[in-house]
């Protein structure tokens, strides 16, 4: 059996397939101060070190708190990192989550995280519905994709994807400008996305799940545990390996604040699943 390739086009990058989710570094809740500084810029550098060059963000996790922490430990960038930020979202006084879905407030949201992360460009900017705030909802993002092709015709940002969307939804934003990627929830426990996944492979598009590893309810199942166990691995690093041999073009963005949690995503890629390994994890 042959080892899935370990990397992707994300827009014009070449991108390695694990890359690093920068959630929580911020905060309880994604919300407020970073948890621990000197511990997050750590993991930021031991990412980088370790050979992954794709770190995903937004200037509402904090908010501003885990871009600003992203500048400090790794500005000036390496040439070959690819730096994905999301807009269409804002916080509340208390942490809550808000539509900031207007041409004038998504214009804002990319030139803050331009300022925070130190960029004159971003390479991938998506574009979060909020159309319902919990799951994807069919509705018109054209006034909000018009936004952002009108940044992208400015030279702020390199490529426009999208994030909490519908196939329906895809597909119409398709017929006004290309799209780089799209990030939904998907895992192991959560696989409403299975069709789209396989559409946006066709197209040579990547899918990079968001709450890989279940996030704020982390999966639990009694027939993971036990596949890991044969495999001598933790319960998670299947899940991670799973994703990885569903679909080439599935990138990872797992989060941790943790330097030991993070060589443990990053051993995931050297996990080798059988065929008979994935029959067993379909079925949960």
């Amino acid at each position: 059996m042959s080892k899935p390739s370990m990397t992707y086009r994300l827009g014009d990058r070449e991108v390695g397939r694990l890359g690093y989710g920068a959630m929580q570094l911020a905060g309880p809740g994604v919300f407020g101060p970073v948890k621990d500084e000197a511990r997050g810029i750590q993991v930021l550098r031991d990412a980088i070190a370790s050979g992954v060059n794709h770190i995903d963000t937004s200037d509402f996790y904090g908010p501003h708190e885990t871009n600003r922490l992203i500048k400090k430990a790794l500005h000036p960038y390496p040439d070959n990192l690819c730096i994905v930020t999301k807009v269409g979202a804002r916080r509340d006084e208390k942490g809550g989550w808000l539509p900031a879905f207007s041409p004038q407030e998504l214009t804002q949201a990319v030139e803050d995280n331009l300022r925070n992360l130190g960029l004159e460009t971003i390479d991938v900017v998506n574009l979060r519905s909020m159309l319902d705030i919990h799951q994807p909802k069919d509705g018109s993002l054209e006034p909000q994709l018009e936004a952002l092709i009108r940044l992208k015709e400015r030279g702020l940002i390199h490529h426009i994807g999208l994030s909490n969307v519908t196939a329906t939804q895809v597909a119409d934003a398709q017929k006004l400008t290309a799209i780089a990627c799209v990030q939904n929830m998907y895992n192991l426990a959560n696989r409403r996305d299975d069709a789209l996944v396989d559409t946006l492979a066709e197209q040579g598009i990547a899918y990079v799940p968001f709450f890989p590893l279940g996030g704020f309810s982390p999966l639990q199942s009694t027939l993971l545990d036990e596949v890991a166990a044969t495999l001598q691995a933790t319960p998670m690093q299947v899940a991670l390996a799973w994703l990885l041999k569903r679909s080439p073009n599935i990138l990872l963005i797992p989060g941790t604040s943790s330097p030991e949690h993070l060589q443990e995503n990053l051993a995931s890629t050297t996990l080798q699943l059988s065929e008979d390994v994935m029959d067993k994890l379909n079925g949960i």
